[in-house]
């Protein structure tokens, strides 16, 4: 049985300036890293002789799925049906409440230098995550 193979497809106006947004938040890549996957050959052959993409991003580990950033007229419209969740904590609940809050905080602010914007904080007894928007409007969330 053929092993199943997906990437994310993200609409833009920008692909370009996305690729770079999401490369940098998520430690992608413009180039598929070198392996013997099937993948692997697929984007290898479609870079028609240049060093990377400027609107896909890879895992450099080659492990998680690679994110095409597909370029559409309209801009987007409404609240998305699908987005990134973001855990610079790891999950990990055995850190204090409020050493959780520093370290989404301080995630935030690097994301805002890097063009995002925030939209809300939400706060709760036990949680506490920041929606935010990419470059383009996009929601995903920081917690």
């Amino acid at each position: 049985m053929l092993m199943m193979f997906w990437q994310l497809t993200i609409d833009a106006n920008d692909p370009a300036r996305l690729a770079r947004f999401w490369g940098q938040v998520l430690g992608y890549q413009p180039a598929p890293p070198e392996s013997d996957t099937t993948w692997w050959a697929h984007y290898r052959g479609r870079l028609g002789g240049r060093d990377a993409f400027d609107d896909r991003i890879f895992d450099p580990d080659g492990r998680k799925p690679p994110l095409w950033f597909q370029e559409v007229p309209e801009s987007k419209a409404g609240k998305n049906r699908l987005h990134l969740d973001l855990y610079p904590t790891a999950r990990d609940d055995s850190l204090p409440y409020d050493r959780r809050v520093e370290i989404v905080d301080a995630k935030v602010a690097e994301l805002v230098e890097l063009g995002a914007n925030v939209r809300r904080r939400e706060r709760g007894d036990s949680y506490y995550f920041v929606v935010m928007h990419d470059p383009e409007g996009n929601e995903f969330c920081v917690s």
